[in-house]
């Protein structure tokens, strides 16, 4: 490969990093290729691309962006790198990697992960990931704890209405007797 198809790697992966807010590193070394083709397979059935990639690339590529990925030099960026991009979720590719441990223990380790431009560097920050919920879940949460007073006002004021309207009822019909 020369300096300009590395250049143009390099352009092509800075520019997915930008528009991708969700990126996850792994560690596949040591998977067989029918292996490898099966999380191909599951990866591309849930809508997260995978695709290896050299680490001086992916590190001169993450230079380029404004947020300071130096921490991943170290600890994330050695080894057999694969990345997996997710458009819309921070916590589809982590799913995705727990299921695919179930059938196939040892075979694919986390080395780290970009939500938001916040790293999680290593394989334990896995179940965290998988659990992690998106801005919209998030806004619904928010939305619900502040709708939940208000409706717990109006029932107080609806259901003490017809106590008042009842209690008036009787005191009407006493009298009337």
């Amino acid at each position: 490969m020369n300096k300009e198809q590395k250049g143009v790697i390099i352009e092509d992966l800075a520019n997915r990093f930008e528009n991708n807010p969700y990126f996850y590193i792994t560690d596949a070394s040591g998977m067989s290729v029918a292996t490898t083709n099966k999380l191909r397979r599951l990866c591309f059935e849930r809508g997260i691309e995978y695709k290896v990639v050299k680490n001086s690339l992916i590190e001169k590529a993450l230079e380029k962006l404004e947020a300071d990925y130096t921490p991943f030099n170290e600890s994330v960026l050695t080894g057999f790198s694969g990345i997996m991009f997710h458009p819309e979720s921070g916590k589809d590719a982590a799913k995705l990697i727990k299921d695919f441990l179930k059938d196939n223990k040892d075979s694919i380790k986390l080395k780290g992960a970009s939500i938001e431009s916040e790293l999680y560097i290593g394989h334990d920050q896995l179940e965290a990931l998988s659990t992690l919920k998106s801005k919209t879940e998030l806004i619904g949460d928010v939305i619900n704890l502040l709708q939940s007073p208000a409706k717990t006002v109006i029932g107080g004021l609806q259901s003490g209405g017809n106590n008042l309207a009842g209690i008036l009822k009787t005191l009407s019909e006493k009298e009337a007797a």
